[in-house]
Order: C-alpha cells, then sequence, then structure tokens
C-alpha cells in the first residue's frame, strides 16, 4: 500500500486497517525471534544497539494511567525513538497486546513497551510493517508524533 493509498482511506478505516497491519507485525515478529517484550527488557536493546530496533508499541491501560514511573519511562522511550528515527505508536489495551506477544503458557505482565528488532546477520522483512512506517509517517505530518492505534478483537 503506498502513502497515497494510505491517505485517501476513511478515517474508520485507516484505523481498522492500522490495527490488523500491527497484529500482523508483531505476529510475524514473534515468529522470526524479532520482539523484546517489556520496558526494562526494551530500554536495555536500546542502550545496547539501537540501530537493531525497527519499531515501538506502548501499551497504557486505565490501571496504569496515574503510574508516574510508567510514565517518565514512556517519556524516555518516546524520547529515545524519535532522536534516532523509530516509528512509535501507542495502543490502549495492554491486554490484547499481551495475548498477541504471548502465548497461552506465558502471559507477559510488562507488555507495556515492545520493540520490533532487525536481527543483523538476517534481516526479515513484511509488507505490513511498511503500512505502520506509512501511518506514522502521515500521523507525524499531523503533528501527532505517538499516534494511536486500535487492535482488532479477538
Amino acid at each position: 500500500m503506498t502513502l497515497e493509498e494510505v491517505l485517501t482511506q476513511k478515517p474508520s478505516e485507516r484505523a481498522q486497517c492500522t490495527g490488523k497491519a500491527l497484529e500482523e507485525v508483531l505476529v510475524s515478529a514473534k515468529a522470526n525471534d524479532c520482539l523484546t517484550i517489556g520496558v526494562y527488557e526494551s530500554a536495555k536493546v536500546m542502550n545496547v544497539d539501537p540501530d537493531s530496533v525497527s519499531f515501538c508499541v506502548l501499551a497504557m491501560d486505565e490501571e496504569f494511567e496515574c503510574d508516574i514511573a510508567l510514565q517518565i519511562h514512556f517519556t524516555l522511550i518516546q524520547a529515545f525513538c524519535f532522536d534516532n528515527d523509530i516509528s512509535i505508536v501507542r495502543v490502549n489495551d495492554m491486554q490484547s497486546l499481551s495475548e498477541i506477544v504471548g502465548d497461552k503458557a506465558e502471559q507477559f505482565e510488562d507488555a507495556h513497551c515492545v520493540l520490533i528488532t532487525n536481527p543483523a546477520e538476517d534481516s526479515w522483512e513484511d509488507p505490513a510493517l511498511e503500512k505502520l512506517h506509512l501511518f506514522c509517517e502521515e500521523s507525524r505530518s499531523y503533528n501527532e508524533w505517538v499516534p494511536e492505534i486500535t487492535l482488532p478483537e479477538r
């Protein structure tokens, strides 16, 4: 999908399309072992090898809205992503995100931050990831620096 095609979509179609694209990318990245899950784990990866980070997803639930420490971490992660040209989005349902990136045996308590990485030796490409990068680029043109995406119902 080109930027022009994304721009001509209605806002509701665009939101639905990006939610599906995000889910596809997360499932594909999980299958390729290209996910880093958790605020602290993500910070470690960003510190050690920022060039390997392709995309960042921040998740917030109502339960954690008043968590000042988490808000500070989010602010620092966002600043790092902006400084390193890493696309970043926010989702409002950490439970759904945790279900996508986890499996039935393990549900992640700290799925507040999920990084999609590209391992240096075997880089994988996903067309849905390109859609998300285009969505983020378009959102920045409207001064929406961290766009919010709604994940599809599971």
